[in-house]
């Protein structure tokens, strides 16, 4: 299984980006994909994740209503849409799956596949 993030950049704050997670050697439409960041000098944690088989997604409350998470499983490809970016967002995004896990676990422990992150900055 391999992952690729692509998409970071800097922008100024209230801007949108699109990340895109390229995958291979894993089926989309089971278990489970999701997004995480970690900033500098913090824990990694869970942004958004969908489990296309149970039909679910989760979203930490930091990005509720602001990300969107969505997948294409004939292309296999994982999206996170990011709109109204906030200097708050700025961290490196990782992509991540779990063939394990069906439900979209924000526990990183929970995914046996990560791709490299790649870098978002928010800043004015």
């Amino acid at each position: 299984v391999q992952l690729q993030a692509s998409g970071g950049g800097l922008v100024q704050p209230g801007d949108s980006l699109r990340l895109s997670c390229t995958t291979s050697g894993f089926t989309l439409d089971r278990g489970a994909t999701g997004w995480f960041r970690q900033a500098p000098g913090k824990e990694r944690e869970a942004v958004s994740c969908i489990s296309t088989s149970a039909g679910s997604t989760y979203y930490a409350d930091s990005v509720k209503g602001r990300f969107t998470i969505s997948s294409d499983s004939t292309k296999n490809m994982l999206y996170l849409q990011m709109n109204s970016l906030k200097p708050e967002d700025t961290a490196v995004y990782y992509c991540a799956i779990t063939d394990w896990v069906t439900i979209p676990s924000p526990n990183p422990y929970d995914y046996d596949y990560w791709g490299r992150g790649t870098l978002v900055t928010v800043s004015s």
